[in-house]
């Protein structure tokens, strides 16, 4: 099977990065351009020593490299002009931006069933992350009360995070009734974090850090703790190559990356 022709949005980035430096080391994927807003040329060397083109027009690189994919980890403002564009070329996606409304994702899913394009749409592309918010889910139908801590690098654009959202949200719907809640909600202290779905989400950012979640769960005489650390980038690899080769079979918005691992029964 000939291998998967891939663009590389918001390849100056440090996810972008990332892949530029890893992706080609697998067969299965064949990365035929780099497109961002700060390009270091019109090409770069990757590390198996192949010369790509590197531009910072989107559809000029689609209409001349014909990709089968973009993989997209740009900025939030930049992923519905990125999908317009791509899928009115029938280009499949997988994004890992994050801060996009409820209004934009859903635009991306009108633009790709109607081009019958498939997009894989997921907050963390971390294997270990996705685990965790399932481990999570399990754990919210038998604990009535849960906080989550997320910690990131200072220079993280949103908060809270797009993960530990989708892990609230996910810990409610699997729960299926509200979270107890401690003696103090209603009392307005900032200290106390956002309250998501019940569940408060406390962010941190410094620098030093990576990607940290925690969600603890409290109950009489007990507590549990699920966390994960991302302790660098090439993490996201393993997702990403799945999400690459799942994609092209698919058609519509797929959200979430457990939804291609078999983990969508909760």
């Amino acid at each position: 099977m000939a291998p998967v022709k891939v663009v590389i949005h918001g390849a100056a980035g440090r996810v972008g990065q990332v892949l530029l430096n890893n992706l080609f080391k697998y067969p299965d994927v064949k990365i035929v351009g780099a497109v961002d807003l700060k390009t270091p040329g019109e090409k770069v060397t990757l590390g198996d020593g192949s010369v790509i083109p590197f531009s910072s027009d989107l559809e000029e690189m689609l209409l001349n490299h014909r990709p089968d994919v973009v993989v997209d980890f740009s900025l939030a403002k930049a992923v519905l002009p990125a999908v317009r564009v791509c899928t009115s070329q029938r280009v499949h996606m997988v994004i890992g931006t994050t801060g996009m409304s409820s209004d934009e994702i859903n635009e991306i899913a009108r633009l790709a069933e109607s081009n019958r394009t498939g997009i894989i749409l997921a907050s963390n592309f971390a294997l270990g992350a996705v685990l965790m918010m399932y481990f999570a889910k399990l754990a919210a139908r038998y604990m009535d009360y849960a906080e989550i801590i997320e910690l990131h690098h200072n220079q993280k654009l949103d908060a809270p995070s797009g993960t530990a959202l989708n892990t609230a949200r996910g810990m409610l719907a699997y729960r299926g009734r509200p979270f107890a809640q401690s003696d103090d909600v209603g009392r307005g202290f900032a200290s106390r974090g956002e309250v998501v779905d019940g569940v408060p989400i406390h962010s941190v950012r410094l620098p030093g850090l990576m990607a940290h979640q925690e969600v603890i769960f409290g109950g009489p005489g007990q507590t549990l703790t699920i966390r994960h650390d991302t302790i660098n980038r090439e993490c996201y690899i393993p997702g990403v190559l799945l999400a690459i080769k799942e994609v092209v079979k698919r058609i519509g918005l797929i959200q979430g990356l457990e939804n291609i691992l078999g983990l969508q029964g909760l």
